[in-house]
């Protein structure tokens, strides 16, 4: 009778040389990713991460307004804001298709979060709808006596409009109503300021001087 046990599988045998190659392949190519580790260790341990304030580039508010009121036909706004408060962009927006043009000003608060101030001299309806992303208005909030228009969604940015002498305020953003009122104070505390202390008006170059009696 033939035998019919199965065949025991070759094992296949690696000589000893290409043994000894291939193992030093293996242990070149784990050196070379330890010195790889080793650069990018170093070079994040020389360059530590930034802060977020680091990012933060100043912007002087009240300059880009003074600069800005010669094209608005009024003064925009640059409140005076708490220890913390930071503008990141300040700049005149002028007409587009809906014929608004409106100073715009980015807020970082003390609480790391976000704030929009836009004012206008020519607002109308639909503007002040689509800075405030549609949002039905709610109620109204005093904040150091003057009442803004609250207009806010179950989710997302919440607004404060308001209407001030020849122009209309919109903030905008998803910061705390804390900060909002902060932003909101400071803004009507400088309005009031200027109205009680208008610019005075050129003269005009073409009037001629009155004389007083006796001279």
């Amino acid at each position: 009778m033939s035998d019919s046990s199965p065949t025991p599988p070759v094992k296949p045998v690696i000589a000893a040389g290409a043994a000894k190659r291939a193992n030093a392949s293996v242990i070149g190519m784990l050196l070379a990713m330890l010195s790889t580790v080793a650069i990018v260790l170093t070079i994040v341990w020389l360059n530590p991460q930034q802060k977020a304030d680091n990012y933060r580039t100043p912007i002087d508010v009240a300059a880009v307004s003074a600069h800005a009121s010669e094209t608005a036909g009024f003064t925009p706004v640059a409140p005076v804001l708490p220890e913390g408060w930071s503008a990141n962009y300040a700049r005149w927006n002028p007409a587009a298709a809906d014929g608004v043009s409106f100073w715009d000003v980015g807020y970082i608060t003390a609480s790391n979060t976000f704030i929009a101030l836009r004012q206008s001299g020519t607002a109308n309806p639909t503007w002040t709808a689509t800075q405030t992303g549609n949002a039905p208005i709610t109620g109204t909030r005093t904040v150091d006596g003057s009442d803004w228009e609250l207009r806010d969604k179950p989710k997302g940015e919440r607004s404060l409009v308001l209407a001030t002498g020849e122009t209309t305020i919109v903030l905008t953003g998803e910061a705390d109503f804390k900060d909002f009122d902060v932003l909101a104070a400071s803004t009507t505390k400088l309005l009031a300021a200027e109205h009680a202390n208008p610019a005075p008006s050129s003269p005009d170059p073409n009037s001629t001087p009155t004389q007083k009696d006796g001279k």
